[in-house]
């Protein structure tokens, strides 16, 4: 007789994790362990490394205590926790424009340096960090916020809508309008394409 086959465990998604945290508060913990390093990665790029801890302390604290408001029907928490961290980002605005004027001055940043990797050829890398700093500086926070979910939080224009709590045609709005001016800041480049390439961990 063959030995029976061992159960294959299907890990819970985060709809179910986050039911299961209502009564079990410390199963919270793994919906922590499973983004928060993707959370931060965000962070960081948007206000540098001397914020994101607090910023990202402060995301899941406030995730944790709405959580008994999350809606079942959503399988991946992702776009949720991407839009409290971008409200709580908006409270650092002015942090984040001083950095961006900073990358604009001098060109040199790490923070948005994988971003500009596969700029246009013509122009040089730093060239290509100044004018994506000034562009992205200059953009209204509302379509700043749109235009980084995409292309860095990797976020779909459905998860972006989620995260920020608009209408999906509001979404593609704002990133209409944003593309056309980071597109002629850095010389015809779709500043959508230019993915974070980052390893998750």
């Amino acid at each position: 007789m063959n030995p029976p086959h061992p159960a294959v465990v299907v890990p819970e998604d985060d709809a179910a994790v986050m039911g299961r945290s209502r009564d079990e508060p410390e199963a919270f913990a793994e919906l922590f362990e499973r983004h928060a390093a993707e959370i931060k990665r965000y962070v960081i790029r948007r206000l540098g490394a001397d914020h994101a801890e607090d910023v990202v302390a402060e995301t899941f604290l406030v995730a944790f205590r709405r959580r008994g408001s999350y809606d079942p029907a959503r399988s991946d928490a992702r776009p949720w926790l991407y839009g409290i961290a971008t409200n709580l980002i908006g409270r650092h605005r002015r942090t984040e424009i001083r950095l961006l004027r900073v990358v604009e001055r001098t060109g040199a940043d790490p923070v948005v340096e994988s971003f500009t990797e596969r700029s246009d050829t013509r122009v040089s890398a730093t060239a290509a960090r100044r004018s994506l700093a000034a562009a992205l500086a200059r953009l209204p926070a509302a379509h700043r916020n749109a235009l980084l979910l995409l292309a860095w939080g990797g976020l779909t224009y459905e998860e972006t809508a989620a995260a920020l709590g608009v209408p999906i045609g509001t979404v593609r709005s704002r990133i209409s309008r944003a593309r056309t001016k980071m597109r002629a800041a850095l010389g015809g480049a779709d500043p959508t394409a230019l993915r974070e390439e980052t390893t998750h961990g």
